[in-house]
């Protein structure tokens, strides 16, 4: 991992996570540019973006508009909707917005997609939440071709989705189980895990996405902290997840593996790069942000993470990778 150029959802790339605070949206659109400029000076080579609707605490509606605005706020790092919830919108739709923000921001745009776990995100739209994933599993081959600019009919006429074709954009594949590793493996996709994946669990979606030649970043997400940890804040999300995720993902989180944290930040980095070892994963998106923690704070840790946790995150990980 060099870090030396920004490749959106490479392999070897450590993305920051952006989220909205509970704070007027004129402020919080305005915080969220903030934390992507600081990110950008700190080293990050990339920021996620995520997706819920009508309110959901922490969250925005539209992850590739926020993505818009945080590549307009800074100078080369890329932004990500990752993951999208793919099934709330027509496929072709969301493949020509994503092909025109990437003419806007050519070399920095990928994008990440999930079926979406939350029967409000699909209420709101008028749509049957049982059909998502069916809606996910029809949509991901033809967007996945679209954005190579491989798309038929009148799609094909797009001049941004025809671009994809010399300038195609990197995806990336939500992938709880080895089922969905296959999944994207299988479209050209990286793998991008859940949260809160157990390292064991992890390896296992690792080895399945490997063994169906899958050959893109399998990104890890961990939520880090470096200091005294927000304890608190990072239980009460906790509660809020498990309010609404399904059994069969929670049935894969591991007891505390939730918050990497340390009373530094190479002991943050050594702990990402032992999830690295043993989860297989090649690429990170770090989280700073849960309810209750203030921007003041999340600025302080983006600004603490470069200091310390990525030039040794990077550095340990290409001396590994060399042995």
């Amino acid at each position: 991992m060099s870090g030396a150029r920004p490749d959106p959802l490479a392999p070897g790339q450590i993305s920051l996570r952006i989220y909205p605070h509970a704070i007027p949206p004129r402020e919080c659109v305005a915080e969220m540019c903030h934390q992507a400029e600081l990110a950008e000076t700190a080293g990050f080579e990339g920021l996620m973006t995520s997706e819920h609707h009508g309110g959901f605490g922490g969250y925005i509606p539209n992850p590739l508009q926020l993505a818009g605005w945080l590549l307009e706020s800074t100078h080369s790092v890329w932004a990500a909707p990752c993951p999208l919830l793919l099934p709330l919108k027509h496929w072709t739709h969301v493949a020509e917005e994503i092909a025109w923000l990437a003419a806007r921001f050519p070399g920095r745009v990928g994008a990440g997609f999930a079926t979406g776990g939350l029967a409000q995100d699909f209420e709101m739209a008028e749509l049957d939440f049982s059909e998502a994933g069916a809606r996910f599993r029809a949509a991901m081959p033809e967007i996945g071709k679209a954005l190579r600019g491989q798309a038929e009919g009148e799609l094909a006429k797009d001049p941004a989705i025809a671009a994809c074709a010399d300038s195609p954009i990197r995806l990336s594949c939500a992938a709880q189980g080895p089922v969905g590793a296959r999944r994207a493996a299988r479209f050209e996709m990286g793998a991008l895990y859940d949260s809160l994946q157990t390292l064991d669990r992890m390896r296992v979606v690792t080895d399945a996405y490997h063994e169906a030649g899958g050959s893109e970043a399998c990104t890890a997400i961990r939520r880090v902290w470096i200091g005294p940890p927000p304890n608190k804040e990072v239980s009460a999300q906790m509660d809020f997840y498990r309010d609404y995720a399904p059994q069969e993902a929670q049935a894969h989180w591991g007891k505390g593996q939730e918050l990497v944290h340390g009373d530094n930040g190479a002991s943050v980095a050594e702990q990402l790069l032992e999830v690295a070892r043993k989860g297989g994963c090649d690429a990170f998106n770090l989280r700073i942000h849960a309810q209750g923690i203030s921007a003041e704070a999340v600025r302080d840790q983006i600004r603490a993470l470069g200091e310390d946790t990525l030039p040794l995150l990077r550095r340990e990980w290409a001396a590994n990778a060399a042995r």
